[in-house]
């Protein structure tokens, strides 16, 4: 399974209702991801640029997008963004695929032609 690292920001309509309501939303979080086959590994409130963080193991990324879209749909957050984090194993092994990869930088095929003459 995949790992993400979500980081998201309530509305402040949000947080107004959690201030006259405080709920501990670790719950909810974790019945979210577990209606898809994954996993809550963490999660974390913040100070500064986001409001909190989580820590998600899914079967793959459209069930992590379709946790993603459910959640974004229920108009709490002001933003969310979500990074797919690749194991030490995955990043060795995209390396060694990197290997294969003729990578040619903009318009430096041009820059070639135009050196040459």
């Amino acid at each position: 399974m995949a790992m993400y690292l979500t980081r998201f920001s309530y509305t402040p309509e949000t947080w107004a209702r959690m201030i006259e309501n405080p709920e501990d939303r670790r719950e909810a979080a974790r019945t979210y991801i577990e209606s898809v086959g994954g996993k809550l590994h963490g999660f974390w409130y913040a100070f500064g640029e986001h409001d909190g963080w989580n820590l998600w193991e899914a079967p793959d990324n459209v069930s992590m997008a379709a946790v993603a879209l459910a959640i974004g749909a229920g108009g709490a957050l002001r933003s969310m963004e979500m990074t797919v984090l690749l194991s030490v194993e995955d990043t060795i092994e995209a390396l060694e695929k990197a290997k294969s990869v003729r990578y040619r930088p903009p318009a430096a095929y041009l820059h070639h032609l135009q050196s040459v003459t």
